[in-house]
């Protein structure tokens, strides 16, 4: 019995996934788009939105303080599993698209320092999409949809201080680990796109083929 069909938009951060996502859904009325991205969550999936709301105003302030690496994948563990959740519809011809799937989350618990390898490959043994389309973008580019910086998180930077030293090397090997992740399954590059309306054309193009 095969599993869900289902095809996933990945790219490093700053690629503008979500811009496109939202973009999408207006263009792709006969797919289900799934995220974590308050648009996409359902209010019966509410407490995902929280979940989330307090990852970024609580939890990532005390990364390495507060909290550990470890701690912070048990939290994130949460949006791996309810995007999983979400592949399985009321209708299995209705295609789907997924935002970043356990892929990102992965590559940045690995870049945190998070060891647990029987955690990787339990995500890992999830369903696998039929393509990645990945959304390119270089650091520079980036940067600069992040204010220059001025609206980093810490798990978008390498070190304290989130200078452009620190995320433009954070960004380099997030790339790499996210392409290495998806090594396995059939894999779309995207060359990065001056804005989300270009972006949202050119994943059109890789969904239509």
């Amino acid at each position: 019995m095969s599993g869900p069909h289902f095809h996933v938009l990945l790219g490093p951060d700053g690629a503008g996934k979500s811009s496109v996502m939202r973009r999408l859904a207006a263009q792709l009325p006969d797919w289900r788009l799934v995220s974590t991205d308050s648009a996409f969550v359902a209010p019966e999936h509410d407490l995902v939105n929280r979940l989330r709301q307090d990852v970024h105003e609580h939890l990532l302030p005390g990364l390495g303080t507060a909290y550990s690496a470890d701690f912070l994948a048990s939290v994130l563990q949460t949006a791996v599993v309810h995007l999983r959740d979400q592949l399985d519809g009321p209708d299995p011809r209705v295609p789907v698209l997924v935002d970043s799937y356990y892929y990102k989350i992965l590559a940045k618990c690995r870049m945190a320092g998070v060891r647990d390898s029987r955690l990787y490959s339990w995500w890992r043994s999830f369903p696998q999409p039929a393509r990645v389309v990945f959304l390119d973008v270089s650091p520079e580019t980036a940067w600069h949809r992040r204010a220059d910086g001025a609206r980093l998180n810490a798990l978008e930077y390498e070190g304290r201080d989130g200078h452009w030293a620190d995320f433009e090397r954070y960004q380099k090997n997030l790339r790499k680990i996210l392409l290495e992740e998806v090594r396995d399954v059939p894999v779309t590059v995207l060359a990065e796109q001056s804005d989300p309306d270009r972006a949202a054309r050119a994943v059109l193009e890789v969904l239509a083929a």
